[in-house]
Formats: C-alpha cells, structure tokens, sequence
C-alpha cells in the first residue's frame, strides 16, 4: 500500500510504512539527485510532490521548495529572512515539515513556525516564536519538528509560561501555552487510546503530558539530560511509552488513561541505552530496535535488540554510525537503515541476532531521516536530495 509520508517519522509518526520494500541484489537505482541547501531537516511526501526545508547559500535565509517526486523538477521555491546564526553542525533548519489541510507547516532553526499554501508555496502566516516567546535559542538551534492536531500546530519554545505551544492553524494565533521548561530538540506525539488523545513531549525537563485542548499538564516525568541533549521522539511500546536522551538513558512509562485523568508509573530504567537523535522503532509486541551512541571519542553508534517488558539487550550490532542511524519498519516487518555514513540497510529483525538482508551505498554523511513513499525511499546528505527506488530492485 502506498502512501505519503507527510510529517516527522511518517503519518503516524513512529518510523512505520505501510508499505513493502523489496530487497536488492545490486546497488538499487537512484531515479534522480540533485544539489540543495544545507539543513539535518528531512524530505516529506504528499500527493506526487516532495518539500524540503533548507537554508539559502551564503545568507541568513531559509527556503521551502517543491519538487516533483517522479523527476525531481523543481515546482517552487520560497525563501525568507531569519535571525543571524551559528553552529558547528551546520547552518540549516533541523526540524521536519508537516502537511495538513492544503498548507505546509516548518519550524526554522532560529524559531520561525510558517505556514505555507502547499500549491503555490505563498506564505500564509509567520510566528518568530523565539522573539514573540521571549526564549533563547538552543546550541545546535531549534529542532522540533510540527506536531498537527486537530485545528493546531504545536511546537516546543521553551519559553517561560510557553515551553509547549499551541499554534492556531488557520492564522497563527496562540491557542494555548503550557509550562516553564526550556526546549529540547525533540518533537511531540500525539497519544490515542479511542477518544482520548494525549500530547508526549520531552522537554529539558522531562517527558510531559498535555491536553491537547487546552495544554493542560496531566503528569510529568523528570528526565534531564546533563548536557541538555534530549533529542528523540517519545516512542509508544502497547501500553508503555519509551523516552530516552544521551547521557540519561532510556526509561519505559506505563501508561492509564482510564481514568478521568491519565497517569503513569516507572516499568523499567536502562541507563546504557543512551539514544543521541536516533528514534527506536517497535517491531511486534516484544521487542524494539534503538540505536544508541556515546560521546567519548571515537563516537560510536550501536544497533541493540531490546526486550520491551524488562528493557534487556538482547544483542548489539556495533558501529552502525558515528552518531546516528535511522531506522523504518516496513508492512512485512523488515528494518531500513540509513546509516550517517551514507549506507541504506535492510535487515530482518530477530531476537537471536542481527540478520542482514541487504546493504548499498547511496549518499554522503547525512543525519536526516528518510521518507518513504511508493516504493522508493527520499532523503538527502549534505548535499543533495535523492531519489533512490526501490521497486527495480526485487530479488
């Protein structure tokens, strides 16, 4: 079944297609590439059309622009002004557009939400969240990729009173704000069990649950990481919720919403699970796939089998990437890995042991996440946006 691949993670945002891949005995084909402008925000996917966020060469500028996913031909581009910035991990926006109601949502690596109107790419409305919020920026600058829900667009400020807030759609006015905590890099979830929805973010804070309504805190977490580096998306595991960050390891929450309102109590702790920006993936109802990664030199990330219940390694594929890998789960439970060194992965998941499919090499360095849509897999490096597809590649 094909689909797009609108936002953060995917349509649901948790690494899954619901599409088969078909595994490769040559190096797969690369339809098309072509040379875009610098950012770790990745590609996404709706109705024949890719959008990639980027920043302007040589100019505190970043641009939106349309591709066509079959030709890679450019469709529009529309560039606008940001606050001056610097990093030693590039310049370019880190965090990932999302699609909903005919309009594009980004969130710059200086603070700026846009709405953009998808046909044409004409700004609807802009918030510098960061000015109108009275909040600093992050070191390697703001990351949270757009969380749509409902008739709003939430983002982590970390402002004070306006750490989590909540975007009107339609003109960008401020449907509601929430908490002290200063930002993190990771992106919200949403939580749904029937009619009852639930936001998760991990904030510098902790891992925080709010109404989406109203942004009413329902329960908090403490989890901080030392060196203020949270970085991955909350990861629902049945009725667990996996939160992790690089220094403080990875926790596992049990959670009721049963009650009128939801709670939470500690399943397990694994503190050498230290997950840097990679997000896990769950494959089945017993395990999940995390990719963690220290900071002591040579940095080194590790592929880990993890037992859902209990939190236990049950093995390790060392060295999968220096700081990162991203990781899909296809409809027949099959794992794509892109891996920072530039390699795309397919391996069969299976508590005994790692079991690889297929591996080529398909593009430079790279720290963003692939989309898939239709067969083939869209992602970019440090210097191009790439088309590699996967259905002339069947064994």
């Amino acid at each position: 079944m094909a689909e797009d691949w609108h936002t953060w993670l995917g349509p649901r945002r948790d690494c899954s297609s619901l599409e088969k891949l078909n595994p490769w005995k040559e190096a797969p084909k690369i339809a098309w590439k072509l040379p875009v402008g610098e950012g770790h925000s990745s590609p996404v996917v709706h109705e024949g059309k890719v959008y990639l966020h980027s920043r302007v060469k040589d100019k505190d500028e970043e641009v939106l622009t349309c591709f066509d996913a079959a030709s890679g031909g450019q469709i529009w581009a529309t560039p606008y002004k940001r606050a001056a910035f610097t990093s030693v991990f590039g310049l370019g926006p880190r965090a990932t557009p999302s699609i909903s109601n005919k309009t594009i949502f980004t969130f710059g690596v200086t603070g700026i939400l846009s709405s953009f109107n998808i046909a044409d790419g004409k700004i609807n409305w802009q918030v510098d969240t960061l000015a109108k919020f009275k909040a600093a920026n992050l070191y390697f600058g703001a990351s949270c990729s757009p969380l749509v829900i409902d008739d709003k667009v939430v983002v982590e400020v970390g402002g004070k009173g306006a750490s989590v807030v909540a975007f009107n759609q339609k003109d960008g006015t401020v449907a509601w704000q929430t908490l002290d905590d200063k930002a993190s890099y990771s992106s919200p979830v949403v939580w749904k069990d029937g009619e009852k929805q639930m936001i998760l973010a991990l904030t510098q804070q902790g891992l925080v649950a709010l109404d989406p309504k109203d942004g009413k805190s329902h329960w908090k977490f403490p989890l901080v990481d030392r060196l203020n580096e949270s970085s991955t998306t909350p990861v629902r595991m049945g009725n667990m919720v996996l939160a992790s960050s690089v220094t403080y390891g990875s926790v596992a929450l049990d959670i009721n919403t049963s009650d009128p309102v939801p709670s939470h109590k500690q399943a397990w702790k694994n503190g050498s699970l230290n997950c840097y920006f990679a997000t896990p993936v769950v494959v089945g109802k017993d395990h999940v796939y995390i990719v963690t990664g220290g900071l002591l030199p040579p940095p080194q990330s590790d592929l880990q089998c993890v037992e859902i219940a209990t939190g236990k390694v049950l093995w390790t594929r060392k060295k999968v990437g220096k700081y990162h890998a991203s990781l899909v789960r296809t409809a027949d439970n099959k794992i794509l890995m892109l891996e920072d060194f530039g390699s795309l992965v397919m391996f069969e998941p299976d508590a005994s042991g790692y079991k690889e499919i297929c591996r080529a090499k398909v593009c430079g360095h790279t720290w963003a996440h692939p989309a898939v849509s239709g067969g083939r897999v869209f992602l970019r490096d440090e210097k191009e946006l790439i088309c590699v597809d996967l259905n002339q590649s069947a064994k």
